[in-house]
């Protein structure tokens, strides 16, 4: 894979090569202005580069641009919040 370009869908942002999904993280409505981020998936192949963190910083993008809270149920996603101080102003109390 030459370059990460993710796409996004409905409830989550993905990483493709070769048109077969290779990452992809995804998340739910829980309420007004809540989001849950409920999984994250990343190819073996593919661990170890950071990308499960590219892929949890592209919702929180997504939820600072949409003025939206987030819940972290997967338990890569509570890692994240657990390192990123930055970012916790978006979680949802």
């Amino acid at each position: 894979m030459d370059k990460r370009k993710f796409q996004s869908r409905p409830g989550g942002f993905f990483l493709e090569d070769n048109g077969k999904t290779v990452a992809e993280i995804s998340y739910s409505a829980q309420g007004e202005d809540v989001i849950s981020i409920d999984h994250t998936y990343i190819s073996p192949g593919l661990r170890g580069q950071g990308i499960a963190d590219e892929l949890v910083r592209a919702v929180v993008a997504y939820a600072r641009a949409e003025g939206l809270k987030i819940i972290p149920v997967c338990s890569y996603a509570g890692h994240y919040f657990d390192k990123n101080l930055d970012d916790r102003p978006l979680l949802h109390t």
